[in-house]
Parts: structure tokens; C-alpha cells; sequence
């Protein structure tokens, strides 16, 4: 699932269409991963394993792990399995020749840039590009889909997998994304057209002052919250005076929301990350979530709500509120050294606000920590 840094599978239709953001992503901090991305990575794991061991089954995976995500009978059962029977319709008696999780790259044309496709593979006159996607939001098409095309174009370049189009008369670029398999017949000359725009797009790219655009290619652009155009456009809907919309533009207004929205939430992260690792932010601090009260001395809260006549467990130990709330029918105060306050951790806000800033969320810890021990 690797590729490249000037342009990968996952990044093409940006760079294509967007080739200023090269130099604009190289000047963003590494984003780290999320608990779906590396179940993503996970089940693109267990599927290369059953395509590259016939014998293996789904189940002999059970319990694998990547990072904190293991595998589970649920994702077995609607994930790995709907996966394999959706290839099946592509190679029923499972006589496809192929690539499993192969490297491919550009060679001398597009030096450094390469790319791992999930299956290339040939199956009488048809060449094959296949690609897993797992995610349960947003159903990705095959037709004109610009990963997959950077994939049969590297892949005709890198030794071994070209084979696999030698003598094919169409390519096929199929998706599956459970419970859906999405396909797409293309020509190996639109496949060489998108080759020349990449290449096009690349060295644009490399231009001081390659030019910048938005649209469906920013979705996952990590460098959203410093692009001009994002910018740009988010001061002229702040500056837009509600009386003077035009109604009939109004529509294409909402169509520009989830790009904002999506801009203003990576524009909070971004903020939120480097005040995190100490990076001032004109403006702007984080300051500590409400503190909740949680029991400092477990044992000692058990036994004086007992003594008390108050049960502690429902099934778990009582929460202080709880517990607070019925031994308020007896006029019994909770002890304050039974009790800690302890924050769920940072947030945003601006800088007048009356919270203090947190100092270092792992000092705040490491407070609460050495008064519940």
C-alpha cells in the first residue's frame, strides 16, 4: 500500500489536477495513522495472504493483528469473505494469472515514482487492475478512476506484471468495495494519455509556481489548511453578506460546503497538532476539556460507601456523582481526598477564553496519575 512521495496511486487525480500541492503537502507535518486506515491496511493484508496461499482460508486469519486492530469474525464475515466471492465473479474457476500487492513504477519517465497495486492479472485477452477498498463511506467509482489507471500505466513499465498486458485487447479496472464490485473496460490508449498527463502534471509540479486548484481532488489533501485557494475561498464566503446572496446561486454554494467544512476541520487539526507539540499558534491555546470526577483511591471509596449504607457497584463501582446523589438522603459529604478531577484531555479555543492553558497534556496525566496511586 506504499507509494511514492511526489505521486503515488491515492494522490494522482490531485497532482493532475492540482500540481502546486506537491510543494505545498511536502511542507505539512506526517499525518499519523487512524485506527480505520490501519484496519484498511489489516484486511489488505489478510487478502494478499488468501491470494498468495491457495489453501489458506479466511477463518486461519482470525485474531491477526496490524498496530491495535485485530481481526474479527465480523470483519471476516462482511468484509474478507464478500471481497473473495466478488472476485469470483470476475475469475470463477479462479484461473487468473497474478500479482498480489505488487511494486510498480514509472522507470527513466518518471523517476522515483511508483505505486503498490493490490492484483494485476490477466485472464484470456483482458488484462486486469484490481483494487480493495474497505471503507464504508464513500462508494468509489472504477470508470475514469485515475489510482487504478497510475497503476496499469506503472505496472506496463515494471518487469514482470508488463507481461500480463502483452497481447490483451482491453484493460479492466474493477473496484471492490463490499458488498459492491464496480468495473470499467478502458483502452490501452487512454491508459497512455493518462500516463502523459502525469508526467505533464509532474513536471509542472516542479515549477516554482505551479498552479493551484480546488475541487473533489482536495478531499484528502493534508495540506488543505495552508492552501491559497482553500483560503481564498473561505474569505470570500466570510466577507458573502447574507443580504446580498443571490438566490439562484444558492445551490452552488452548498455544493462548495463539504469542501469548507472539510477544509475547517483539517485547518482544527492542524492547529490542534502543533500546539500539541508546542508550536504557538497566534490567537490560539489549548485549554483542558471539563474535568470529570473519578474515584481517587478505589479500595477506600468501596469501603466508606459500605460503611455508609451505600451499595458501590451497579455492576461497576459507583461513580462519584452517583454516589454523591444517594448519600445525599443521609447528609453524608464524599471525602475530598477519595476524589480527583481529571480532564478527558485538550481543545481548542481562543486565547481570551477564562480557561487556563494547559501547560503539557502528558504533565496533567502524570498529575492525576501520582494522586491515584
Amino acid at each position: 500500500m506504499s507509494h511514492s512521495t511526489i505521486v503515488g496511486g491515492s494522490t494522482a487525480s490531485r497532482v493532475i489536477n492540482c500540481p502546486g500541492s506537491v510543494a505545498l503537502v511536502a511542507q505539512m507535518p506526517p499525518r499519523p495513522s487512524s485506527s480505520y486506515a490501519d484496519e484498511g491496511t489489516l484486511l489488505h493484508e489478510i487478502m494478499a495472504e488468501l491470494l498468495n496461499n491457495g489453501f489458506a482460508k479466511p477463518d486461519d486469519f482470525l485474531g491477526h493483528r496490524y498496530e491495535d486492530i485485530e481481526l474479527t469474525q465480523d470483519m471476516i464475515d462482511e468484509k474478507v469473505r464478500p471481497a473473495m466471492r466478488l472476485l469470483d465473479q470476475v475469475d470463477p474457476e479462479q484461473m487468473m494469472d497474478m500479482y498480489v500487492e505488487f511494486k510498480v513504477g514509472f522507470g527513466d519517465v518518471l523517476p522515483g515514482v511508483f505505486g503498490s497495486c493490490d492484483v494485476i492479472g490477466r485472464l484470456k485477452d483482458t488484462a486486469y487492475i484490481i483494487d480493495w477498498k474497505f471503507g464504508d463511506g464513500v462508494a468509489v467509482s472504477a470508470e475514469e478512476n485515475k489510482q487504478l489507471m497510475f497503476y496499469a500505466a506503472a505496472a506496463m513499465r515494471t518487469e514482470g506484471p508488463s507481461k500480463m498486458f502483452a497481447g490483451a485487447k482491453e484493460i479492466e479496472l474493477i473496484i471492490i468495495q463490499p458488498p459492491a464490485i464496480r468495473r470499467w473496460k478502458t483502452t490501452f490508449e487512454r491508459i497512455k494519455e493518462f500516463e502523459v498527463e502525469l508526467v505533464r502534471a509532474v513536471k509542472t509540479a516542479q515549477e516554482p509556481d505551479a498552479p493551484l486548484s480546488h475541487g473533489d481532488h482536495c478531499r484528502w489533501c493534508a495540506a488543505k489548511p495552508i492552501c491559497p485557494r482553500m483560503t481564498g475561498e473561505v474569505d470570500r464566503a466570510l466577507k458573502t453578506q447574507l443580504q446580498n446572496i443571490n438566490v439562484d446561486a444558492i445551490g452552488g454554494l452548498l455544493n462548495n460546503a463539504d469542501l469548507l467544512e472539510g477544509w475547517i476541520k483539517d485547518l482544527r487539526a492542524l492547529a490542534f497538532e502543533l500546539l500539541d507539540q508546542d508550536v504557538k499558534v497566534p490567537g490560539y491555546k489549548l485549554v483542558a476539556k471539563r474535568a470529570t470526577r473519578q474515584w481517587a483511591d478505589d479500595k477506600g471509596a468501596v469501603k466508606f460507601l459500605k460503611d455508609n449504607g451505600v451499595e458501590p457497584f451497579e455492576p461497576k463501582l459507583k461513580t462519584p456523582a452517583a454516589a454523591e446523589k444517594e448519600l445525599k438522603k443521609s447528609k453524608v459529604a464524599l471525602p475530598s481526598d477519595l476524589i480527583v478531577a481529571v480532564s478527558s484531555g485538550s481543545t481548542l479555543a481562543p486565547e481570551d477564553d477564562p480557561r487556563p492553558a494547559v501547560l503539557n497534556i502528558g504533565k496533567q496525566l502524570t498529575a492525576a496519575l501520582s494522586k491515584l496511586q
